[in-house]
């Protein structure tokens, strides 16, 4: 992965404030309490405001994310609200987790690089159990005139770096889908998501 990739979250990460605030994205919230608290994995969670909220529930939460000042920022919010979570730092395929360990895998504006988005995809689908559920939220390719017009909405602004609703089928085969569309949503998520974005949202159950 790029050293500018890893540049850029560093260097927001660094900043006092949390980027993306310190509550769990509505979404998340909504579907995991749902569901009765087992593993859940959470890749690119950054400052840890999900992987926090899904511990107070009664998870095992295990996070990922290629910054560690994102990984000192979640350990602090986990301190302050008196929960434990297990946070790595580096790649995914770096990271070793064993094949079909987690019940729930989250991804919360999960954007990875578009040369490695695909390949990440199917390696996290091997980690999910099978009956296993996905909760993703994530900006749709309908969501680059947003950004363009308001850069505080945040997101990439090239459509490589989108999601589109093929490319999760494909990605992730196999899948009942509770839910898979985009739609347009109002953010108000930190300093960073802030406005009117277009969104792809998804609960899926692995077969």
């Amino acid at each position: 992965m790029k050293k500018e990739w890893l540049k850029r979250w560093n260097d927001r990460y660094r900043n006092e404030d949390y980027a993306f605030g310190k509550e769990p994205n509505i979404y998340f919230r909504k579907e995991l309490d749902l569901l009765t608290p087992g593993k859940i994995l959470l890749p690119a969670e950054g400052e840890g405001r999900n992987a926090v909220y899904a511990a107070k529930q009664g998870w095992e939460v295990t996070a990922f994310d290629i910054s560690e000042e994102g990984r000192n920022k979640a350990l602090k919010l986990a301190a302050q609200n008196n929960v434990r979570i297990g946070y790595h730092v580096g790649e995914l395929p770096e990271l070793d987790f064993e094949e079909e360990s987690f019940d729930v895998i989250g991804l919360i504006y999960a954007h990875f690089p578009a040369e490695v988005k695909s390949e990440y995809h199917q390696l996290l689908n091997k980690l999910l159990k099978k009956d296993g559920i996905v909760i993703l939220e994530a900006f749709g390719k309908n969501h680059l005139e947003y950004v363009l017009r308001n850069e505080k909405v945040g997101g990439p602004r090239d459509a490589e770096n989108l999601f589109s609703v093929e490319e999760l089928k494909k990605d992730f085969p196999d899948y009942d889908y509770r839910l898979l569309r985009e739609e347009v949503i109002d953010l108000n998520e930190g300093n960073y998501h802030i406005g009117t974005g277009s969104v792809i949202r998804w609960t899926g159950n692995k077969k």
